[in-house]
Formats: C-alpha cells, structure tokens, sequence
C-alpha cells in the first residue's frame, strides 16, 4: 500500500509540474507551486524523512510562496506574451534535454535505495546514530545531529533564509518609497 501512496503522490507531482508549466497566470502557478511543496512534504513523510518535511513545508510551502505573492503584487498578474522565436526556444529545449539526459545518465552509477551496502551507508553515519544522544546530551536523534554535527550546515540554510527575508524587505522598502 505505501509503495501505492509513493506512486500516487509522485504522479501529482507530475501533474502539477505539467500544471505550472502551462498556466499563463502568475498567480496560479505561485499557488500551484505551494501545493507542490505541500505533496512534496508529504512524499517525504512517506519515505520517514520527517526533519526535511518540516523543512519543506515551512520554506517550500510557507516562505516561498509568501515571497512569491509577494514579488506579484510589485508586477503583474500575467505572463507577458512571447517575443517572435529566433531559435533560442529550440536552443533552450536541447540544452535543457541534454542536461536531463545527461542526469539520467549520472543516476545509472547510484546505489539502489535503502541499499545498506552503499558507499555512503558505510561513513560516519552509523557512529553518529550509536553515539549523538550521549555525546550531546539532546534525546532526539535528528536535532542532535544537526545542532551539534552539522551546525555549520543549518547556519547556511538560516543565513539563506535571513539573506533573503532582508531581500524582499528592501524591495518592498524601495517600493514603497518610489510610490511617495
């Protein structure tokens, strides 16, 4: 049944994603892209990955999205028509087939998923879990590992954040100066 959930989800994923591409409406596809975040969470949820479905949620869903609106309100709500094609549609589609084929292709050398054999299964990964809750006196297993072992790591992700949070303060700011 779960492997049922994991195909569905990953076909609403798909479907919006095809959604988005052919909405003309910014507004639509802003909101679309929340809702993709929001399944997106839920796949991770499916596949036990709880600390990235907050993650995803919060930033994916929450500030996102809330920076997106944002960034409408200081345009239009509608796609501006497309200029007259002079190859540089078709030279954008083959650039971007062959990144994807060339992704394809890198996927072919990975592991399988969940393989315990994998290169990566065979790091540090296994002391980490033995040793975080006694060595960093936190009970939680995920928050002792990223406050204490990858801290540098979650500082970059609130440095992003914050720098664009500051960001969108100052357009707003410069915004609403030029309308006075």
């Amino acid at each position: 049944m779960d492997r049922l959930h994991l195909v569905l989800l990953a076909l609403l994923l798909i479907a919006l994603a095809l959604a988005m591409l052919r909405l003309r409406s910014l507004l639509a596809v802003a909101i679309l892209s929340g809702v993709y975040s929001l399944v997106l969470a839920a796949l991770y949820t499916f596949l036990d990955a709880v600390d990235v479905t907050f993650t995803e949620a919060a930033v994916g869903a929450g500030i996102t999205l809330t920076l997106m609106l944002a960034a409408i309100s200081l345009t239009t709500t509608r796609e501006a028509p497309l200029r007259k094609d002079d190859g540089q549609r078709l030279l954008g589609l083959i650039a971007s087939l062959t990144a994807g084929l060339g992704l394809l292709y890198a996927t072919l050398e990975m592991p399988g998923l969940g393989d315990p054999d994998a290169p990566i299964q065979q790091h540090v990964g296994n002391r980490f879990i033995a040793e975080a809750p006694d060595a960093t006196g936190v009970p939680n297993m995920v928050t002792s590992i990223l406050a204490s072992y990858r801290g540098y790591d979650t500082l970059g992700e609130v440095t992003v954040i914050f720098t664009a949070g500051i960001g969108v303060i100052a357009l707003l700011w410069r915004w609403r100066r030029d309308e006075t």
